[in-house]
């Protein structure tokens, strides 16, 4: 069994997978748009739904992300409901990772030593998703 995450996005998915698949150096993903889904005759979809995204992933480290834009109508919360934690033996991935995500995003705490780690920070990306970053050294404290 495995818990994977699922992100929904407003309308810019597409553009959020595509910088992740950057940042994360993963595959391209593929994308299935709700246009390319098979007709259904009961439900004529709306044409600003025909490009968005039903559904992509990535694989990041070993863990399935998944990502879809909200259908025209339905209720968006920007971000507020999930965080994502990113903890790796690696310092420098730490670093690169981190840098990449603050760039038009916002810093909620850099880079830093604290009481469970020698590196730890957070920091909502352009996207409005919350990252936490944690440098496991073989020493976690918590």
């Amino acid at each position: 069994m495995s818990v994977d995450v699922y992100i929904n996005f407003n309308g810019n998915c597409r553009e959020a997978v595509e910088f992740y698949a950057e940042v994360f150096e993963t595959a391209k993903p593929q994308i299935m748009t709700f246009g390319e889904t098979p007709p259904n005759p009961e439900f004529v979809l709306p044409e600003e739904a025909k490009h968005l995204v039903m559904h992509t992933r990535l694989n990041i480290s070993g863990s399935n992300v998944m990502f879809s834009d909200v259908f025209p109508g339905m209720p968006f919360v920007e971000g507020n409901n999930i965080s994502l934690a990113v903890v790796s033996k690696n310092l420098d991935e730490i670093k690169s990772l981190f840098h990449k995500l603050k760039e038009g995003g916002t810093v909620g705490m850099e880079l830093q030593e604290t009481f469970w780690s020698k590196c730890y920070g957070s920091v909502t990306d352009k996207f409005g998703i919350g990252w936490q970053f944690n440098y496991d050294s073989g020493e976690m404290r918590m």
